[in-house]
Order: structure tokens, then sequence, then C-alpha cells
């Protein structure tokens, strides 16, 4: 990430920075801000070396470029479900079950306690 900082901002700051600090404490500035950059960087190493210790050599695998939320799009994604081939389910080989009463509604499986049959729609109030 460099924050939108351009060649020329950094000159810049670097301008700034050595006229504010001044040329006697430029080089001490300077050695302060190289340590710190180099205790941030070994941070984030072993920051990054326990959590991947942690988490295990499964994750070490996954492409998080891939899963990047900023890449998805909406319409792609509605696009191609739109679009995509229909999968057909192979036709089931069972007979059809025979969940119907004597009058031709439907009715609901079996509780397997009970033994009756529960109607899948409720009764209208005239039944």
């Amino acid at each position: 990430m460099t924050f939108g900082l351009t060649i020329e901002k950094l000159l810049l700051i670097g301008v700034i920075a050595a006229v504010i600090i001044g040329p006697e404490r430029l080089p001490a500035a300077a050695e302060s801000l190289r340590a710190f950059l180099t205790q941030a960087r070994r941070l984030a190493r072993s920051a990054q070396e326990h959590v991947r210790d942690e988490l295990g050599p499964e994750v070490s695998d996954v492409d998080w470029q891939r899963l990047d939320p900023r890449r998805y799009d909406p319409r792609r994604i509605v696009r191609e479900a739109l679009f995509a081939e229909p999968d057909v389910p192979a036709a089931s080989s069972a007979p059809p079950s025979s969940a119907t009463d004597h009058a031709g509604g439907t009715e609901a499986p079996v509780p397997a306690a009970t033994g009756q049959r529960v109607p899948a729609t409720p009764p209208s109030p005239g039944e």
C-alpha cells in the first residue's frame, strides 16, 4: 500500500523533514527510523508465522486473492446464474408414494410415533 504517495511527494516530505530536523540531528533520526521499520517488519513476520502455525497447513493452500470481496461483481454473478445450464437431476426410479387420501387431497407424511396421517393443509372452517 502506498497510500497515494508518489516519488515527488516522498521527496518533498524528506526535504521538509531535513529542514525541520536539521543537519545535525538528521543521521540520528534516520537511524531511529530504520530501527523502527526493521522492528515493525520483524513483528509482522513473526505474527504471520504464528498465525500460519496456529491455523495449520490447509490455510496456506487457500488462494486469498480469489476470495477478495472487492473482486465480486453482483451483475456478473446474476448474469452467470441466469444463463447457466440448469442441472437436470436424474429421474427417480422409486414408485410414486400414495400420500393422498380418498378424497384426492394430499397429506403430510405419517409421524412414526402416532401412526395417524396429518393433513398438509389446515381444514377450512366449513369442514
